[in-house]
């Protein structure tokens, strides 16, 4: 069922992407600035309760509607983990606006890059030259298949029902508004939401680095996962990077100028440096990976039913 339930919602997520899901955005992070105004008090036991509160009550009433459905029928069942993975999972989410740098960058319209880039990062990229647009469009790419495909249905095929989508999802929404901007105001509060969405990302990063290695260069991937992931800030992040510059060739990392002040960051990947022809490289690498990952469970199914 999980492997049917993934087709459907991927080619329903691809047929026609969900128009709601910025509001279903603007409605979790109301939520979440609910409890972060009545539970944050600077300590990190109330971050705690604020994680417990926003993400526990979903995951029980999915599991509780799932075998309430599946007792009815198993087609119901399987409609509802469609319907949460149409929800939760889908790079389409992102994809506008890796495809509207990519046309910008085609026909020559760098400053166009650059403002797409900018509101997909949430930071002024007016400083940048194409190479530095084209590498970091790579890597919001490449971030993006992880959390919003990959990781997704690794949680969501270890889980019953739809259980894990909804926890890595809710996870990974709280880790951003809490823990990922950095505010100091939030860093007790936000520690344990932090620290959950790392271990839940361990084995779904390693994953998607092992996908990358399969459908790419190999040998360049391995080297680039085993020498330079840890150098990354999230280490879960750098493989995922790593992995995906050496299977494809290129090198992202590297520092860039952002409006006055210069980002210092590792070198991530070998080979070429970052342009238009890469961007196709990557949207190809993606589906590659997932179509792989999507054979493996194939045949887990099979072995399953067999045994």
């Amino acid at each position: 069922m999980s492997l049917v339930s993934l087709i459907i919602a991927l080619l329903l997520e691809q047929w026609r992407p969900l128009a709601e899901r910025k509001e279903l955005a603007s409605w979790a992070g109301r939520f979440a600035d609910f409890l972060q105004q009545h539970f944050n008090a600077g300590e990190r036991s109330h971050g705690i309760i604020a994680w417990m509160l926003g993400v526990v009550p979903a995951m029980l009433l999915a599991i509780v509607a799932y075998y309430l459905l599946y007792g009815v029928s198993p087609f119901l069942a399987l409609a509802f983990n469609v319907l949460i993975l149409y929800v939760t999972m889908g790079f389409r989410q992102v994809s506008h606006y890796f495809t509207d740098i990519h046309w910008a960058l085609k026909n020559g319209d760098l400053a166009e890059a650059r403002v797409i880039l900018g509101e997909w990062r949430g930071a002024s990229c007016e400083r940048l030259n194409a190479e530095e647009v084209a590498r970091l469009t790579i890597e919001e790419a490449l971030i993006a298949s992880h959390r919003h495909v990959f990781a997704v249905v690794f949680w969501f095929v270890l889980l019953p029902g739809p259980v894990g989508a909804i926890l890595y999802r809710l996870s990974a929404f709280l880790h951003q508004r809490w823990a990922e901007r950095g505010d100091a105001e939030l860093a007790a509060f936000g520690d344990f939401a932090g620290q959950v969405f790392r271990l839940l990302d361990w084995a779904p990063a390693r994953l998607t680095g092992i996908a990358f290695a399969v459908v790419g260069d190999f040998e360049d991937a391995a080297y680039c996962w085993r020498g330079q992931a840890a150098k990354w800030p999230d280490p879960s992040l750098g493989v995922v990077l790593a992995s995906g510059a050496g299977a494809m060739g290129v090198r992202l990392g590297m520092p860039f100028l952002a409006e006055e002040n210069p980002v210092d960051r590792p070198e991530m990947g070998l080979g070429d440096d970052a342009d238009v022809g890469f961007l196709d490289s990557t949207i190809g690498l993606v589906w590659r990976a997932l179509v792989v990952m999507l054979f493996v469970l194939l045949l887990l199914a099979i072995a399953r039913a067999l045994s």
